[in-house]
């Protein structure tokens, strides 16, 4: 999910309010110490597009069939422009 996560650019945050959780029960689900629920993947699913078995089988998997519309233009970061 933390892949997912980069790959689209949300934050915890992001997803938090989307999901109608807090940042911490995000950060507790992305960090192990609290399981998704089957209702959790079915968002998640909707969420990004892509089928709930698909979201389970790898990072890389998962970012190959993210949609276009979905995908950050930076993955994993911030564009950082330096001005001469």
């Amino acid at each position: 999910m933390a892949a997912l996560l980069r790959g689209t650019g949300e934050s915890q945050g992001d997803l938090a309010v989307g999901f109608g959780l807090s940042q911490a029960q995000v950060s507790r689900k992305l960090s192990g110490r609290s399981g998704w629920a089957v209702a959790d993947l079915d968002r998640l699913s909707v969420h990004y597009g892509i089928a709930v078995v698909d979201l389970v089988v790898g990072p890389t998997h998962v970012l190959r069939l993210l949609p276009d519309k979905r995908r950050a233009d930076v993955v994993g970061g911030t564009q950082t422009v330096i001005t001469a």
